[in-house]
This record gives structure tokens, sequence and C-alpha cells, in this order.
């Protein structure tokens, strides 16, 4: 079915053929009967799948990684798909329009997008008053970040608020420091801004009588070193795991004609060709802690060998999102299969 409707969908452009989705999503809330037709048809549940990190039961590894439920309107909808959870966001402390438009183009001959959405959402009130009405049925990550308008040295504040008005609405935290479509974002991954934001961060979660870990997300861009003081923060100051990765600024190995590539210009690249760089980070950070530090993989997984092979390298858990738009509305129950199958192969 999915082979029919993708080259419709593609006649549009990427963020009209979103909202196309989105409102999809809305409309199927109110026929009789869609969710569980759509459950029948892409969920898929095992024993072997169930999984508890950092204190959270999870009946799957896989779950949508942040960007298209921005705002959290449809994370019950998005479960219905066969995903383990879902993750919101970015939410910033107030709402911002984000980047001009255009701002996101497919790289079809790489299974790709760019984006340079400037991390668009209604502000942190509005996701909490949905989590708040329309109670989530399946796990659900909160990723936040700093407003556009906000300088790199205030920015603790805003992780602050974000977290502290979020609290108890979602079941862990991912901090976004580095989404390169926001002017020197990244540059939060510095230790020192980095250790800033924790202490707000602990400090807040100390007082508070349930527990929500906390992850960073990193760039692909960064250097081993830069990685490796990422890590060490990470262990010493108590922070839950890492989610690796973030989308890249990188334009290597692109099958895509170079003059689009530089009519485009900037924006962070997701899907296919991320894969790779994100495998090795995975391995690079497992292996550096030894295992004890989970890892939420994401990065350009699109097939179900993709995604038993980034389990295998060390990752707790793993999101898809560019893959999803490429392959359709059965990718995670094509991967959870996989994965099962595999796992029995070894018993």
């Amino acid at each position: 079915m999915y082979k029919l409707i993708k080259p419709l969908l593609f006649l549009f452009s990427p963020e009209t053929a979103h909202m196309l989705v989105i409102k999809l999503l809305a409309t199927l809330k109110y026929i009789p009967f869609s969710g569980m037709i759509l459950k029948w048809l892409y969920s898929y549940k095992h024993p072997l799948l169930e999984r508890e990190v950092f204190g959270i039961k999870f009946k799957n590894p896989i779950g949508f990684a942040a960007g298209f439920d921005k705002n959290g309107d449809y994370y019950n909808e998005i479960a219905k798909f066969g995903f383990g959870f879902v993750e919101v966001g970015s939410v910033t402390p107030e709402p911002q329009p984000g980047n001009p438009k255009p701002r996101i183009f497919r790289l079809v001959p790489d299974n790709a997008i760019i984006n340079r959405m400037g991390i668009n959402n209604n502000g942190v009130r509005y996701t909490v008053d949905r989590l708040n009405k329309v109670k989530p049925k399946v796990v659900v990550g909160g990723n936040i970040s700093k407003g556009k308008k906000t300088a790199n040295e205030d920015a603790g504040k805003d992780y602050e608020k974000c977290f502290s008005l979020l609290y108890d609405f979602v079941d862990y935290f991912v901090l976004n420091v580095s989404c390169p479509n926001v002017k020197d974002l990244d540059k939060l991954q510095d230790v020192e801004s980095l250790s800033d934001i924790i202490d707000r961060l602990l400090t807040l979660r100390r007082y508070s009588d349930d527990y929500r870990p906390i992850l960073f997300k990193v760039s692909p861009d960064i250097t081993k070193e830069q990685l490796d003081e990422i890590i060490d923060l990470v262990l010493i100051s108590g922070i839950d795991g890492i989610v690796a990765t973030n989308t890249t600024r990188s334009r290597e190995g692109l099958k895509t004609d170079k003059e689009r590539i530089d009519f485009i210009g900037e924006g962070g690249l997701s899907g296919a060709p991320l894969y790779h760089r994100s495998l090795e980070m995975v391995k690079y950070i497992h292996q550096r802690t030894e295992g004890n530090l989970p890892i939420i993989a994401v990065g350009g997984i699109s097939t179900p060998e993709q995604a038993y092979e980034m389990l295998e390298a060390g990752a707790s858990l793993i999101q898809i999102y560019t893959g999803f738009i490429y392959n359709g509305p059965a990718t995670v129950k094509r991967m959870l299969k996989y994965i099962v199958k595999q796992y029995k192969s070894k018993c």
C-alpha cells in the first residue's frame, strides 16, 4: 500500500507532506475502530522484545525520534504503528516559529533528508497541556532545548524551565544540545556549558518524589576527544545515558547531485548516509563505558538488519524517523520480527 501512496506524498514538499500526515492522524482519532485496525496491521509483541532501561519498562526497543511530534499532539496515534516509545519535541520555554521556509528537503537517491527547521514548536506549556489532557498510552520522552533568542550563557535557565514544567508528564528527558539548525546550540556540548545545565537539572530532580532519567543527545560531528569529555562528564555526574546521534552537517559520500546539495545549503542531514557514523559512535561509547551506560541509537537506521546491528553494537534502545518516512508504516513491525528471529537463533 505504501508503495502506492509514497510517490503521491513525495509530489508535495516535505513540510506539506508532513502536515498531510499530521491531519490524517488527527482524523483517524474520530474513525471507529481505526486504532484497532492500525494495531492489528502494524504492532508486534514478543517477550524477547521487552526490556527495562534506566528504570523504565519498554514493550519493545524501537522508538520514534524527536522532530515529528514536536508539540506532543500525536504520541498515542504514533504508538499504534508498533513503537515502544515516542519522543516529543524539541520543546523550548516559549513558542518559536523556526527558520524561514523552505527548510526541509528530500535527498531521494540517498534515502535522506536535510532540514533546517530551527526547532519550531508551540512552547513547553502547550506540550504540558496536551500531555495532561490526553494521557499517554506509551512511554513518552521529552526532548528539550533552549530558545533560539537565548544566549548560550543563559541556556541553563531555559533547560531548567522546560525540565520543571514537563517533569510530571514525561517518562524521561533528552537534552538537545547538538541541533545544527540553531545558531551556536552545538557549542553547548562544551563541558563547561554542560556542567551548568546538569547541575541545575540534577538539583531540581533531587527535590522530586519521582525519578526521571536524563540523557544527552550528541552530535555525530564532534571529535573523539570531545566525545570522551562528554562521556566522562556523564559518568561522573550521574546523567542516565546518551542519545547517539543528532543530524550531521557532513555531506560526504552523497549520491545526490552536487548542484542540488549546494542549492539546499545549510541544514542537518538525517537518513541512510548517517548510519555508519552513528554505529561507530554507539560502538565506541559502549566500549568506553564497558556497557554500563544506556545508549539510545538513532541515525540512519532504515532496515531490520541495521536495527539489530545497532542493538548488537551496544544500544539499549533505538529510534527511527527518516527510515520510517522512506520505508512506510510497516517498518517497525518488520524490524521487530527480524530482531526476534535473530534472538531465537541464539537460543
